[in-house]
């Protein structure tokens, strides 16, 4: 009997965490109402990189999993003031808990916040 590789119940659990978030869904609902379609997204074993935009323009947002938690990869910075984010940052990442994405209105807005911020991608050229 085969069992699954490691990356495969990391791809399965990935799947359950960002579908039990309504991640999916919310993108959608982003990708018709901001973008007219024109988003797309590129799905890893441990999470997901939401883009759009050509050329010059082109923006993404990569989110992951670990555990329980879903993970807004940024721009490298320093760690945030505790009062500028109620997420956790470290510097690399914005991370939500299980209370916070089951919160359907605080989920679409941390998603609206960085569709708005979105980190743009080099060209290219």
């Amino acid at each position: 009997m085969n069992q699954p590789d490691d990356e495969t119940t990391t791809r399965e659990h990935t799947r359950r965490i960002l579908q039990a978030s309504r991640i999916p869904e919310i993108w959608r609902e982003m990708n018709q109402a901001l973008l007219k379609g024109r988003g797309w997204y590129d799905e890893y074993s441990g999470g997901v990189l939401l883009k759009w935009g050509t050329g010059y323009t082109r923006r993404h947002i990569w989110i992951d999993v670990q555990d329980e938690v879903i993970r807004f990869r940024l721009l490298q910075h320093r760690p945030c003031a505790p009062t500028l984010t109620p997420l956790a940052c470290d510097g690399e990442y914005h991370a939500m808990n299980r209370a916070q994405w089951s919160d359907l209105a605080f989920l679409k807005e941390q998603m609206k916040y960085y569709y708005d911020h979105a980190v743009a991608e080099s060209s290219d050229d």
